[in-house]
């Protein structure tokens, strides 16, 4: 157990920002998983709508340092060749 004050107000810290990080990165993944499965079903318009709020979450969190950014990039940029193979079948 920390002893000295900085240390027990950092513990206090982190465990807020554990909390703000894993409801950002739910919320990347929730927004991820209905994208897939508007692609899955072939709806191109609730494909696309997922999709736009997919990238924002993603880059948002990549911005405030919850994802690293290469890893939101690398996750949009697959879930952008999935909505775009609806469009051009």
């Amino acid at each position: 157990m920390a002893n000295i004050k900085s240390a027990k107000t950092r513990i206090k810290r982190n465990k807020k920002r554990e909390v703000v990080n894993l409801n950002r990165l739910n919320a990347v993944r929730t927004a991820e998983k209905k994208t897939r499965k508007a692609v899955a079903a072939g709806d191109k318009e609730g494909a696309k709508a997922a999709f736009k709020a997919a990238e924002s979450s993603l880059a948002r969190a990549a911005g405030k340092g919850t994802m690293h950014k290469k890893t939101a990039s690398r996750h949009i940029s697959r879930l952008a060749a999935a909505v775009k193979s609806l469009f051009v079948k």
